[in-house]
Parts: structure tokens; sequence; C-alpha cells
């Protein structure tokens, strides 16, 4: 059975820089990924994607510019189950700080290259230089 999940690759722009926001699972492996989570019944991607970002940082939709024409899904099986997640690329504009649910020990701020060597995923690690080259090129031409 395959599970859905989706989220925000949620970022901030430091002087010329770009900074990715990852969470440490405070279980299993603890890993580092952005907020995400399983999509509940009745519930679209994006109210998902809203929903878990808010239960894992804090972050209401109001405190994102949410960049609707940069969606990327990743597939991947986790402990014998597929897995399909649905990112948006999301612009944290507002200084607001990073509260973590008890799923969650620790946050990260980091520009691609620090990002990229916590999350030890290769397709994730390909999503951020995805994210970084579209920032380069389209930060200012957002659809939110």
């Amino acid at each position: 059975m395959e599970k859905k999940a989706a989220g925000f690759i949620i970022f901030r722009k430091i002087s010329d820089n770009f900074e990715y926001l990852l969470l440490q699972a405070s279980y299993g492996t603890h890993h580092w990924t952005p907020p995400k989570g399983h999509v509940e019944p009745g519930e679209s991607e994006m109210e998902a994607a809203l929903r878990e970002t808010k239960e894992e940082a804090g972050f209401e939709k109001d405190d994102l510019k949410i960049y609707k024409n940069f969606q990327r899904t990743l597939r991947y099986t986790a402990n014998g189950t597929r897995k399909t997640v649905v990112y948006w690329l999301a612009d944290l504009y507002k200084n607001t700080p990073v509260t973590l649910s008890s799923e969650h020990q620790a946050y990260k701020w980091g520009i691609l290259n620090e990002a990229s060597k916590l999350c030890h995923f290769k397709d994730f690690e390909e999503l951020l230089k995805d994210c970084e080259e579209f920032l380069k090129k389209d930060y200012n031409k957002y659809e939110f």
C-alpha cells in the first residue's frame, strides 16, 4: 500500500543566499527533512502540507509565500512501504520563529551544501539543487 504525504521546502533569503529549513526527527535514525506528513482522508495535498507545517514547525499559511509554480514529487520506499511526497517551495518571509513538535528534536537553517549534507537522500539533494536553481532565476516571479 502506498502512503501519500505533502510538505514544503521552506527557505529564507539572507543577503545573497537562500537557507533551507530542515527538521531532525526525534525517532529512528534521527533523519533530517523539511516539514511534511501524511495526507489525511478528505484532505488535499496542499491542506496536508499546511497542517503538517503548522504542527511540525509552528508556521501559519500567512507566514509563508508558497510558490505554487514550483511543485515536485518524490517517490521512494521506506521500511518496505512505497511513499509519494509532494513538495512546494515556500518563502518564510516573516521572521516567525520555528516551534518544534514532539516529532522533532532540532532544526537547522542551511545553505544548499549544508542542507544537502544533512539530508543524506540523493533524490532530496537533487530536489534542493532544483530549488536553488529556480530561486536564483525566478525568486521574484512567484505565483502564490
